[in-house]
Protein backbone atom coordinates (compact mmCIF):
# COMPACT_ATOMS: atom_id res chain seq x y z
CA UNK A 1 0.00 0.00 0.00
CA UNK A 2 2.93 2.25 0.84
CA UNK A 3 4.07 1.79 -2.42
CA UNK A 4 1.61 2.47 -4.29
CA UNK A 5 1.25 5.47 -3.24
CA UNK A 6 4.40 6.94 -3.75
CA UNK A 7 3.39 9.63 -5.79
CA UNK A 8 1.38 11.39 -3.24
CA UNK A 9 1.95 14.97 -3.41
CA UNK A 10 0.45 17.09 -0.78
CA UNK A 11 1.10 17.03 3.16
CA UNK A 12 -2.58 16.53 3.92
CA UNK A 13 -2.20 13.13 1.56
CA UNK A 14 0.66 12.07 3.48
CA UNK A 15 -0.23 12.70 6.80
CA UNK A 16 -3.44 10.75 5.90
CA UNK A 17 -2.08 7.38 4.80
CA UNK A 18 0.32 7.68 7.84
CA UNK A 19 -2.22 8.09 10.24
CA UNK A 20 -4.73 5.72 8.49
CA UNK A 21 -2.71 3.10 7.26
CA UNK A 22 -3.07 0.79 10.09
CA UNK A 23 -6.79 1.77 10.97
CA UNK A 24 -8.34 1.83 7.12
CA UNK A 25 -8.37 -1.32 5.07
CA UNK A 26 -11.46 -1.58 2.89
CA UNK A 27 -14.77 -0.12 2.44
CA UNK A 28 -18.23 -0.97 1.03
CA UNK A 29 -20.03 1.17 -0.97
CA UNK A 30 -23.13 0.98 -1.74
CA UNK A 31 -24.82 2.43 -5.01
CA UNK A 32 -28.90 3.05 -6.04
CA UNK A 33 -28.84 -0.36 -7.15
CA UNK A 34 -28.06 -2.33 -4.22
CA UNK A 35 -24.96 -3.53 -5.47
CA UNK A 36 -21.79 -2.66 -3.69
CA UNK A 37 -18.25 -1.58 -4.94
CA UNK A 38 -14.86 -2.78 -2.38
CA UNK A 39 -12.64 -0.10 -2.27
CA UNK A 40 -8.89 1.12 -0.44
CA UNK A 41 -10.23 3.15 2.46
CA UNK A 42 -6.76 4.90 2.94
CA UNK A 43 -7.05 6.07 -1.11
CA UNK A 44 -10.72 6.99 -0.56
CA UNK A 45 -9.75 9.21 2.53
CA UNK A 46 -6.78 10.66 0.95
CA UNK A 47 -8.66 12.04 -1.97
CA UNK A 48 -11.88 13.30 -0.34
CA UNK A 49 -12.12 15.13 2.44
CA UNK A 50 -15.93 14.03 3.01
CA UNK A 51 -14.99 10.46 2.72
CA UNK A 52 -11.63 11.15 5.24
CA UNK A 53 -14.90 12.61 8.22
CA UNK A 54 -16.85 9.72 7.21
CA UNK A 55 -14.66 7.27 7.79
CA UNK A 56 -13.08 8.80 10.47
CA UNK A 57 -16.51 9.01 12.33
CA UNK A 58 -16.92 5.21 12.17
CA UNK A 59 -13.80 4.79 13.01
CA UNK A 60 -14.58 6.68 16.32
CA UNK A 61 -18.28 5.09 16.47
CA UNK A 62 -16.85 1.25 15.48
CA UNK A 63 -18.68 1.07 12.37
CA UNK A 64 -18.09 -0.87 10.18
CA UNK A 65 -16.83 0.75 6.82
CA UNK A 66 -20.03 0.80 4.83
CA UNK A 67 -20.88 3.63 2.81
CA UNK A 68 -23.77 4.92 0.83
CA UNK A 69 -23.62 6.31 -2.29
CA UNK A 70 -26.76 7.29 -3.97
CA UNK A 71 -28.44 9.03 -6.73
CA UNK A 72 -26.34 8.68 -9.83
CA UNK A 73 -25.85 5.47 -11.90
CA UNK A 74 -24.13 2.50 -10.47
CA UNK A 75 -21.55 2.63 -13.19
CA UNK A 76 -20.36 6.25 -12.13
CA UNK A 77 -20.09 5.70 -8.46
CA UNK A 78 -17.44 3.06 -10.20
CA UNK A 79 -15.66 5.63 -12.17
CA UNK A 80 -16.02 7.91 -9.10
CA UNK A 81 -14.20 5.36 -7.19
CA UNK A 82 -12.08 4.11 -9.57
CA UNK A 83 -10.77 8.24 -9.62
CA UNK A 84 -9.79 9.18 -6.26
CA UNK A 85 -7.78 5.30 -6.24
CA UNK A 86 -5.93 6.58 -9.14
CA UNK A 87 -5.21 10.01 -6.96
CA UNK A 88 -1.52 9.01 -6.45
CA UNK A 89 -1.13 8.51 -9.52
CA UNK A 90 -2.88 11.59 -10.77
CA UNK A 91 -4.86 9.59 -13.34
CA UNK A 92 -8.54 10.25 -14.31
CA UNK A 93 -10.09 7.91 -17.49
CA UNK A 94 -10.84 10.18 -20.47
CA UNK A 95 -13.66 7.32 -21.32
CA UNK A 96 -15.06 7.83 -17.75
CA UNK A 97 -15.61 11.71 -18.03
CA UNK A 98 -17.04 11.15 -21.64
CA UNK A 99 -19.79 8.57 -20.17
CA UNK A 100 -20.24 10.01 -16.75
CA UNK A 101 -18.56 13.35 -16.94
CA UNK A 102 -21.46 15.40 -14.93
CA UNK A 103 -21.87 12.78 -12.52
CA UNK A 104 -18.22 13.06 -11.96
CA UNK A 105 -18.39 16.46 -11.19
CA UNK A 106 -21.29 16.80 -9.05
CA UNK A 107 -19.52 13.72 -7.25
CA UNK A 108 -16.46 15.30 -6.75
CA UNK A 109 -18.20 18.94 -5.08
CA UNK A 110 -20.34 16.72 -2.89
CA UNK A 111 -17.59 14.98 -1.58
CA UNK A 112 -14.74 17.47 -1.59
CA UNK A 113 -12.14 16.04 -3.84
CA UNK A 114 -11.10 19.49 -5.75
CA UNK A 115 -8.45 17.88 -7.81
CA UNK A 116 -11.05 15.43 -9.36
CA UNK A 117 -13.46 18.36 -9.16
CA UNK A 118 -10.62 21.19 -11.61
CA UNK A 119 -9.80 17.90 -13.52
CA UNK A 120 -13.75 17.08 -14.31
CA UNK A 121 -14.14 20.71 -14.99
CA UNK A 122 -11.20 21.07 -17.78
CA UNK A 123 -12.65 17.62 -19.65
CA UNK A 124 -15.88 17.99 -19.51
CA UNK A 125 -15.31 22.09 -20.85
CA UNK A 126 -13.74 19.96 -24.17
CA UNK A 127 -16.77 17.68 -24.68
CA UNK A 128 -19.57 20.80 -24.68
CA UNK A 129 -22.14 20.32 -27.62
CA UNK A 130 -24.87 22.23 -28.56
CA UNK A 131 -27.31 19.35 -27.44
CA UNK A 132 -25.54 19.27 -23.68
CA UNK A 133 -24.71 23.12 -23.13
CA UNK A 134 -27.47 23.86 -21.12
CA UNK A 135 -27.05 20.57 -18.59
CA UNK A 136 -23.69 21.27 -18.41
CA UNK A 137 -24.02 25.30 -17.76
CA UNK A 138 -26.82 24.56 -14.97
CA UNK A 139 -24.65 21.48 -13.27
CA UNK A 140 -21.52 24.23 -13.33
CA UNK A 141 -23.74 26.90 -11.63
CA UNK A 142 -24.98 24.21 -9.30
CA UNK A 143 -21.43 22.85 -8.53
CA UNK A 144 -20.08 26.25 -8.04
CA UNK A 145 -18.06 26.04 -10.91
CA UNK A 146 -16.85 29.11 -12.88
CA UNK A 147 -14.52 28.22 -15.38
CA UNK A 148 -16.60 25.46 -16.85
CA UNK A 149 -19.97 27.78 -16.28
CA UNK A 150 -17.51 30.78 -18.28
CA UNK A 151 -16.86 28.14 -20.55
CA UNK A 152 -20.29 26.96 -21.24
CA UNK A 153 -21.56 31.08 -21.74
CA UNK A 154 -19.01 31.56 -24.32
CA UNK A 155 -19.58 28.64 -26.14
CA UNK A 156 -23.66 29.57 -25.89
CA UNK A 157 -22.61 32.94 -27.52
CA UNK A 158 -20.10 31.43 -30.22
CA UNK A 159 -22.94 29.12 -31.20
CA UNK A 160 -26.72 30.32 -30.44
CA UNK A 161 -28.52 29.69 -33.72
CA UNK A 162 -27.44 25.89 -32.72
CA UNK A 163 -28.24 26.17 -29.11
CA UNK A 164 -31.79 27.96 -29.79
CA UNK A 165 -32.64 25.24 -32.06
CA UNK A 166 -32.16 22.22 -29.30
CA UNK A 167 -35.68 20.86 -27.20
CA UNK A 168 -33.62 22.42 -23.98
CA UNK A 169 -33.52 25.58 -25.01
CA UNK A 170 -37.01 25.57 -25.57
CA UNK A 171 -37.27 23.93 -22.05
CA UNK A 172 -35.68 25.99 -20.39
CA UNK A 173 -37.52 29.37 -21.77
CA UNK A 174 -40.55 27.52 -20.38
CA UNK A 175 -39.66 26.03 -17.48
CA UNK A 176 -36.01 28.50 -15.99
CA UNK A 177 -36.90 32.30 -17.51
CA UNK A 178 -34.49 33.59 -15.23
CA UNK A 179 -31.46 31.45 -16.39
CA UNK A 180 -32.33 32.41 -19.73
CA UNK A 181 -32.14 36.07 -18.75
CA UNK A 182 -29.04 35.33 -17.24
CA UNK A 183 -27.28 33.96 -20.43
CA UNK A 184 -29.17 37.23 -22.80
CA UNK A 185 -27.59 39.54 -20.20
CA UNK A 186 -24.21 37.92 -20.49
CA UNK A 187 -24.83 38.04 -24.37
CA UNK A 188 -25.64 42.06 -24.17
CA UNK A 189 -22.94 42.45 -21.92
CA UNK A 190 -20.39 40.80 -24.15
CA UNK A 191 -21.30 42.40 -27.11
CA UNK A 192 -21.23 45.98 -25.57
CA UNK A 193 -17.63 44.63 -24.07
CA UNK A 194 -16.57 43.79 -27.64
CA UNK A 195 -17.98 47.31 -29.13
CA UNK A 196 -15.77 48.87 -26.36
CA UNK A 197 -12.83 47.39 -27.16
CA UNK A 198 -13.40 48.20 -31.27
CA UNK A 199 -13.82 51.72 -30.08
CA UNK A 200 -11.03 51.89 -27.98
CA UNK A 201 -8.71 49.94 -31.14
CA UNK A 202 -9.79 52.93 -33.08
CA UNK A 203 -9.04 55.59 -30.95
CA UNK A 204 -5.91 54.17 -30.54
CA UNK A 205 -4.90 53.60 -34.32
CA UNK A 206 -6.01 57.12 -34.94
CA UNK A 207 -3.55 58.23 -32.46
CA UNK A 208 -0.85 56.16 -33.91
CA UNK A 209 -1.72 57.58 -37.49
CA UNK A 210 -1.89 61.56 -35.68
CA UNK A 211 1.70 60.63 -34.30
CA UNK A 212 3.01 59.14 -37.69
CA UNK A 213 2.00 62.18 -39.00
CA UNK A 214 3.85 64.24 -36.57
CA UNK A 215 6.97 61.96 -37.24
CA UNK A 216 6.33 63.01 -40.69
CA UNK A 217 5.79 66.69 -40.50
CA UNK A 218 8.95 67.44 -38.43
CA UNK A 219 10.89 64.98 -40.78
CA UNK A 220 10.38 67.38 -43.90
CA UNK A 221 10.52 70.69 -42.54
CA UNK A 222 14.14 69.11 -40.93
CA UNK A 223 15.65 66.33 -43.75
CA UNK A 224 13.10 67.42 -46.79
CA UNK A 225 11.42 64.61 -48.70
CA UNK A 226 10.89 64.42 -52.56
CA UNK A 227 9.36 67.70 -53.13
CA UNK A 228 9.41 69.91 -49.29
CA UNK A 229 12.71 70.46 -47.65
CA UNK A 230 14.41 72.96 -45.91
CA UNK A 231 15.08 76.32 -47.66
CA UNK A 232 19.05 75.23 -46.94
CA UNK A 233 19.22 72.25 -49.09
CA UNK A 234 17.65 70.63 -51.89
CA UNK A 235 15.64 67.82 -50.66
CA UNK A 236 16.25 64.04 -51.39
CA UNK A 237 14.62 62.07 -54.30
CA UNK A 238 13.96 59.12 -52.92
CA UNK A 239 10.95 58.34 -51.17
CA UNK A 240 10.92 57.41 -47.46
CA UNK A 241 9.24 54.16 -45.31
CA UNK A 242 6.01 56.35 -45.05
CA UNK A 243 5.50 57.75 -48.50
CA UNK A 244 1.74 57.88 -48.52
CA UNK A 245 1.79 60.03 -45.08
CA UNK A 246 4.45 61.89 -45.88
CA UNK A 247 3.31 62.52 -49.95
CA UNK A 248 -0.47 63.83 -48.48
CA UNK A 249 1.42 66.15 -45.63
CA UNK A 250 3.64 67.59 -48.67
CA UNK A 251 0.48 68.42 -50.44
CA UNK A 252 -0.99 69.57 -47.26
CA UNK A 253 1.84 72.20 -47.19
CA UNK A 254 1.78 73.11 -50.66
CA UNK A 255 -1.58 74.39 -50.57
CA UNK A 256 -1.37 75.60 -47.26
CA UNK A 257 1.44 78.03 -48.50
CA UNK A 258 -0.27 79.24 -51.83
CA UNK A 259 -3.87 79.54 -50.41
CA UNK A 260 -5.50 82.42 -49.10
CA UNK A 261 -9.15 81.56 -48.20
CA UNK A 262 -10.07 81.97 -44.79
CA UNK A 263 -12.64 79.26 -44.14
CA UNK A 264 -10.44 76.72 -46.06
CA UNK A 265 -10.77 73.57 -44.07
CA UNK A 266 -7.61 71.94 -45.60
CA UNK A 267 -5.51 75.20 -44.18
CA UNK A 268 -7.44 74.76 -40.92
CA UNK A 269 -6.14 71.20 -40.67
CA UNK A 270 -2.55 71.94 -41.60
CA UNK A 271 -3.00 74.99 -38.67
CA UNK A 272 -4.01 72.45 -36.39
CA UNK A 273 -1.12 69.81 -36.84
CA UNK A 274 1.11 73.38 -36.37
CA UNK A 275 -0.15 73.87 -33.16
CA UNK A 276 -0.20 69.69 -32.10
CA UNK A 277 3.59 69.84 -32.92
CA UNK A 278 4.20 73.05 -31.17
CA UNK A 279 2.66 71.33 -27.99
CA UNK A 280 4.43 68.16 -28.12
CA UNK A 281 7.84 69.93 -29.51
CA UNK A 282 10.40 70.20 -26.26
CA UNK A 283 12.97 72.44 -28.15
CA UNK A 284 12.31 76.45 -28.84
CA UNK A 285 14.99 78.21 -31.03
CA UNK A 286 16.05 75.07 -32.54
CA UNK A 287 13.17 73.79 -34.05
CA UNK A 288 12.80 74.55 -37.49
CA UNK A 289 8.88 74.16 -37.76
CA UNK A 290 7.18 77.41 -38.64
CA UNK A 291 5.15 79.07 -35.69
CA UNK A 292 6.10 76.53 -33.31
CA UNK A 293 7.50 79.50 -30.33
CA UNK A 294 4.25 81.60 -31.47
CA UNK A 295 1.60 78.57 -30.93
CA UNK A 296 4.12 77.75 -27.33
CA UNK A 297 3.42 81.49 -26.07
CA UNK A 298 -0.06 81.50 -27.05
CA UNK A 299 -1.08 78.25 -25.27
CA UNK A 300 0.85 79.21 -21.96
CA UNK A 301 -1.97 82.30 -22.51
CA UNK A 302 -4.22 79.85 -22.79
CA UNK A 303 -2.96 77.58 -19.90
CA UNK A 304 -3.10 80.42 -17.62
CA UNK A 305 -6.97 81.61 -18.57
CA UNK A 306 -7.49 77.59 -18.62
CA UNK A 307 -9.23 77.24 -21.33
CA UNK A 308 -7.46 74.42 -22.77
CA UNK A 309 -9.10 71.16 -21.09
CA UNK A 310 -9.90 69.74 -24.35
CA UNK A 311 -6.69 70.34 -25.64
CA UNK A 312 -4.60 69.55 -22.96
CA UNK A 313 -6.29 65.63 -23.29
CA UNK A 314 -5.32 65.50 -26.56
CA UNK A 315 -1.70 66.24 -25.94
CA UNK A 316 -1.33 64.08 -22.93
CA UNK A 317 -2.71 61.46 -25.21
CA UNK A 318 -0.32 62.31 -28.17
CA UNK A 319 2.66 62.30 -25.36
CA UNK A 320 1.55 58.45 -24.23
CA UNK A 321 1.41 57.31 -28.28
CA UNK A 322 4.91 59.17 -28.76
CA UNK A 323 6.69 57.20 -25.96
CA UNK A 324 5.57 54.45 -27.04
CA UNK A 325 6.29 54.37 -30.85
CA UNK A 326 9.58 55.26 -29.40
CA UNK A 327 10.14 52.00 -27.40
CA UNK A 328 8.40 49.83 -29.85
CA UNK A 329 11.25 51.39 -32.62
CA UNK A 330 14.12 50.73 -29.90
CA UNK A 331 12.56 47.05 -29.57
CA UNK A 332 12.84 46.20 -33.21
CA UNK A 333 16.15 48.00 -33.51
CA UNK A 334 17.34 45.51 -30.75
CA UNK A 335 16.27 42.69 -32.67
CA UNK A 336 17.39 43.27 -36.05
CA UNK A 337 20.83 45.40 -35.30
Amino acid sequence: MVTLCQGFQTKRERMAIDNNATSYEHVQIVTSSGRRITANSTLLASGSLVLERVLQLQKEKQRKNKIKILGVPHEAVVAFVRSLQSRCMNMIEEEDVEKYGMHLLVLSHVYQASWLKRRCEMMVANLLTSETILDVLQVSRLCDAPRLHLRCLKFIIKDFAAVQDTDAWRFLQENDPWLELDILQFMDETDLKRKRQRRRRATQQVYLELNEVMDCLGHIYEEGCTEVGPMDRAPPHSPCDKFETCRGIQLLIRHFASCHKNSCMRCRRMWQLLRLHSALCHRTASCKLPLCMQFKIKAEQMQQKSEAGKWDLLVSKMKVVKVMSLLVKKMKEERNP
